[in-house]
């Protein structure tokens, strides 16, 4: 007869199943996550199917198969309780390694697998012992007069990692911490519950609440690091194309300006000021950590234009139509555009090179357009040697604002290249620090 004991128990051990099952394809897709630890996770989650799947079978055959199942329970309370145990040395094994400390040569892994065959042990003595707990011949389970004892080596690992985690707070983020003390927590309420509560199996539940729970910690903290070390990486590439200025750009520029000294000191003092300019915003760009007005970035672009025309007298020539100027970008965007068309377009054995710099508005977004007649993306160094400062451009733009870079052939030859901003990029990517 199935009495409400009965009912919970099915009830628990179907919902650990389902959790450890979200769990599982969760983790299946798992987007940042590092590979060791989507790999203990797929594990993890996959043996607390196995042992749900376990639970959820000794409890039908234990209710509804009848007598001549006997053994099926007793093989299904077995695998119930390895796969139980499996788990709690899997995290003790994930959680030496998340702390940083050699798995195989750690005291603390030592003491925590020796607890764990000496539960193999006693869990091993229920087929031909009754002293901790039994099925008899009708496929009735029975607790033993030592069945608390098999609860201690468990017991104990719980207690272990939890003293290991608090000793080891230091190295832990609070979300990793938070994750790994609410991981231990439940499941060692549910075994105390369990232990002095006949016939109610709160351990599975208690394991698979906190499993998810872990999960969801761990997934958040990955996310963070994630984002954390793509801004890191942004800012070394932005830094290193703030810094890593041609040596024969800034020795040409020095060599003009020696020459107007004497043929034009006006000239000389002007391409100067536009030369400091240029290289207070390049410097000023690699601290900046969000969006900038455009009206910096213009004032970047031209500085440097008006350096290169003096560089380049009679070869080099820039239009600007700019009628919008009221939105964002990230720093270094719009300039290293215009330069990548300087260095590609001016060539003594062709025609004068004319830049054309633009702004619109085009719906909700900002579009700035940058046009060359050089030799352009299909036949000239683009096609070959595509420069690394558009790929930067295009993926801190994607990042920092939520826009678009694309590059297409200039009609009647060049290339042309559009940086599209929308008006309200997502809140989270205009700035990637504050996660």
């Amino acid at each position: 007869m199935i009495d409400t004991v009965d009912i919970i128990n099915l009830i628990l051990v179907s919902g650990g199943m389902m959790v450890a099952l979200l769990g599982f394809l969760t983790t299946i897709f798992l987007p940042y996550a590092e590979k060791r630890i989507k790999n203990f996770f797929i594990i993890f989650f996959l043996l607390l199917m196995a042992y749900t799947i376990s639970d959820l079978t000794s409890q039908i055959s234990l209710v509804f198969a009848g007598s001549g199942y006997a053994t099926l329970s007793q093989i299904a309370i077995f695998c119930e309780s390895l796969f139980s145990s499996l788990i709690m040395l899997l995290f003790t094994s994930y959680l030496t390694f998340y702390t940083k400390k050699p798995q195989p040569k750690s005291p603390f892994m030592i003491v925590v697998f020796v607890l764990w065959l000496v539960y193999i042990i006693l869990l091993d003595t229920t087929w031909f012992s009754n002293a901790i707990y039994s099925i008899s011949s009708d496929n009735v389970y029975m607790r033993g007069e030592y069945y608390p004892i098999l609860l201690v080596p468990p017991m104990l690992m719980l207690v272990l990692n939890l003293i290991y985690i608090i000793l080891k707070r230091k190295v832990l983020s609070k979300g990793e911490f938070r994750a790994f003390i609410l991981y231990l927590i439940l499941p060692l309420i549910s075994t105390v519950i369990q232990m002095f509560s006949y016939g109610l199996l709160m351990i599975v539940i208690g394991t698979s609440l906190a499993s998810l729970i872990m999960l969801v910690f761990i997934n958040h903290e990955q996310i963070t690091s994630y984002f954390h070390q793509k801004e890191e990486n942004f800012r070394i590439s932005t830094e290193n194309m703030a810094l890593q200025m041609r040596p024969h750009f800034i020795y040409n520029v020095l060599m003009s300006i020696y020459y107007l000294i004497n043929s034009n000191p006006e000239k000389a003092q002007q391409v100067t000021l536009d030369f400091t300019s240029y290289l207070r915003k390049n410097f000023t760009a690699v601290a900046r950590k969000d969006v900038v007005p455009f009206t910096e970035e213009l004032e970047h672009t031209r500085a440097y234009l008006n350096v290169e025309q003096v560089r380049f007298d009679g070869r080099l020539f820039a239009d600007f139509v700019i009628p919008h100027t009221n939105f964002h970008l990230p720093p270094l965007s719009l300039q290293p555009i215009v330069e990548n068309a300087v260095k590609h377009g001016v060539d003594p054995e062709l025609d004068p090179l004319h830049i054309y710099v633009s702004t619109k508005k085009v719906g909700d977004c900002s579009q700035i357009i940058v046009e060359d007649d050089g030799v352009g993306i299909i036949t000239g160094k683009k096609n070959n040697d595509p420069h690394i400062a558009l790929e930067n451009i295009q993926k801190r733009l994607e990042l920092l604002c939520g826009g678009s870079l694309t590059i297409t052939s200039r009609e009647g030859g060049g290339t042309k290249v559009v940086i599209t901003i929308p008006s309200e990029p997502p809140i989270h990517k205009k700035r990637l620090d504050e996660y």
